[in-house]
């Protein structure tokens, strides 16, 4: 089984992690989206809250399984028999971090391969740090989260 974790903190999940989720389905038999702990974010949502929105995002999709972790990534992906990582880039920026951190699991674990996804050119701009900060100001979220959460993000 072709297995792949997309991981990230999707606080909250957007529009350009869907499509992203959804270009990335036919590489593989299932994606796990992988709610990850990360030190150095402070989450505006609660992991079990972002991961009902997720489901909820991928409701009608049986490939799609959605988890949390709190260990490396590549450990992560061996507990679960997952030989692929699923990452957006957005910008050149996105690329020279994630190629970093790809480069290092890589050296952790030469059997697990990271896969990039570009990032549809309408959703470069949009991350979970630009929508929370719409959220803090009460701002429009239509064209920023998936239409189906819309009327479901509650702080």
């Amino acid at each position: 089984m072709k297995r792949a974790v997309f991981p990230g903190s999707f606080d909250p999940i957007t529009i350009g992690h869907e499509d992203i989720i959804r270009r990335a389905l036919p590489l593989f038999d299932e994606i796990i989206i992988a709610v990850g702990y990360n030190s150095t974010k402070s989450g505006m949502f609660d992991p079990d809250y972002r991961m009902d929105l997720i489901r909820e995002v991928f409701k009608n999709e049986s490939k799609i399984k959605v988890d949390k972790y709190q260990s490396l990534t590549v450990d992560y992906c061996k507990e679960k028999d997952a030989k692929f990582i699923l990452r957006g880039l957005r910008t050149s920026s996105d690329f020279e971090f994630e190629r970093g951190i790809g480069q290092v699991n890589r050296m952790m674990a030469t059997d697990i391969e990271t896969v990039f996804m570009l990032t549809a050119p309408e959703y470069t701009a949009i991350s979970s740090s630009i929508v929370r900060d719409v959220l803090r100001h009460n701002g429009n979220l239509k064209g920023l989260l998936p239409n189906c959460i819309l009327n479901k993000i509650n702080f």
